[in-house]
């Protein structure tokens, strides 16, 4: 399961998605997630679901990856959609027991779960078709206007993506650590839930040390490169809007345009 997490990593590829402006993609991926949360029935889900298809069918990114992303929500979208399957009142209603079931829950759920898988691959879509250096870039740009408030723009775009860029490999640490603690003879799947917790522990210590080694390397490497922040630095590729761009920020005007629409005459279906 562990394995199957994605979130971070960059898919390389030569497709117009790739070859946005970096910050037109992180805008866009703003105006999706809020294009998504504005959705009230599902006519307007179908119409962000259409949305986000087109998107990766442009960035040639295989389907199978963002299918991959989502294997490790699959607890928090069983979740969410129980919770409104039982305690969402409406409509005809269906007994078993103790539990009781209505048709508005029903609904809640499935939209619930489908709004969240939307929200995962939509995310996932940037991080797919930008390298992180590039993003670094993007977010400080946009970010820019925070400097009038002496804020470090650069070092608070520099964190984000780093934290960002190393969960793939805290992700594969992990999984080594875990692999050669199994080997050793440690059971990570039997006995009672404190049992299971105390034997996360000889996976976490590794874990937190090798972290802080990391660290420390990554810091090390950034000053022996002379690197001081953002003051002075120049970039190696510059970025700038482009047709592709200003056709993007259409087809999404589009899709939000054609959500109000949705929801204005058909209303809240759940």
């Amino acid at each position: 399961m562990i394995s199957d997490i994605t979130i971070g990593q960059y898919y390389k590829e030569n497709s117009v998605v790739h070859r946005l402006d970096p910050r037109n993609k992180i805008i866009l991926t703003a105006v999706l997630m809020a294009m998504i949360f504005c959705c009230k029935n599902f006519l307007s889900l179908a119409v962000v679901s259409a949305v986000i298809l087109v998107s990766i069918i442009f960035s040639k990114v295989p389907l199978k990856m963002f299918l991959k992303s989502l294997k490790s929500i699959i607890p928090i979208i069983l979740f969410t959609a129980l919770l409104n399957l039982f305690y969402i009142k409406g409509g005809r209603e269906w007994s078993l027991w103790f539990l009781t079931v209505t048709e508005k829950g029903i609904y809640t759920a499935v939209f619930m779960a489908f709004r969240i898988i939307l929200l995962i691959v939509s995310s996932s879509l940037l991080t797919y078709t930008t390298v992180p250096t590039m993003l670094t870039d993007a977010i400080e740009r946009l970010l820019s206007p925070l400097k009038v408030f002496h804020i470090s723009v650069h070092s608070l775009a520099m964190m984000m993506t780093l934290a960002l860029r190393f969960i793939p490999t805290l992700i594969e640490e992990i999984e080594r650590i875990t692999n050669a603690q199994k080997a050793r003879g440690a059971d990570f799947e039997n006995g009672s839930l404190i049992d299971r917790i105390k034997s996360l522990i000889p996976v976490l210590v590794p874990l937190f040390v090798s972290s802080f080694k990391r660290a420390y390397d990554l810091a090390f490497a950034m000053s022996c490169r002379c690197y001081t922040g953002g003051e002075g630095r120049t970039r190696m590729k510059q970025t700038s809007f482009g047709i592709k761009d200003f056709a993007a920020d259409l087809f999404f005007a589009a899709g939000f345009a054609g959500i109000i629409l949705l929801n204005k005459y058909f209303g809240a279906l759940i």
